[in-house]
């Protein structure tokens, strides 16, 4: 199985329109976006994934943003999800706090831990379990990036966001 990984998007709609063409692209079966949409007016750009997200720390309305993925079909959990894909058990958490992002990868429950927050995409293997960070999808004033995830092999693919 193939699921998309975004986070960081800051309200930059070109970058969103361009990470949903290539996930459309690679036929991913699920995109998960780690936080930091910003503004609700972003998330109409999301529809035709399969979408299922967290809040960040800069999001705003989060009423107005939960009703977005709503009118969408998209799914938005809260500050923390877990989801099983691809046989696989993950969990998605914005990164804010680093010790709690720490004990999630280090806890031995998850495949995967899916985090954001620093806007740098890194990639690291801990006790079994697969720590990632797609980096930002906005870019600000390095390299936008989000990535692909194989669920059966847990190999993870960055792209460049132009």
């Amino acid at each position: 199985m193939l699921i998309g990984l975004i986070s960081d998007t800051h309200d930059h709609v070109p970058h969103i329109r361009e990470a949903v063409s290539i996930f459309k692209e690679r036929e991913v079966e699920l995109v998960l976006h780690a936080g930091d949409y910003c503004s609700p007016f972003t998330i109409p750009h999301f529809e035709g994934v399969p979408l299922q997200g967290i809040f960040g720390n800069n999001d705003g309305d989060k009423y107005l943003l939960m009703e977005k993925f709503r009118s969408i079909s998209a799914d938005l959990q809260g500050d923390f999800m877990e989801v099983q894909a691809g046989g696989r058990e993950l969990a998605v958490y914005h990164g804010t706090d680093q010790p709690i992002t720490d004990a999630l990868i280090h806890c031995g429950n998850y495949d995967a831990v899916i985090s954001g927050h620093t806007h740098e995409s890194s990639l690291e293997q801990v006790n079994g379990t697969l720590a990632v960070n797609p980096g930002t999808a906005h870019g600000f004033e390095e390299e936008a990036t989000i990535a692909v995830l194989e669920t059966d092999s847990l190999n993870v693919e960055y792209i460049h966001l132009s």
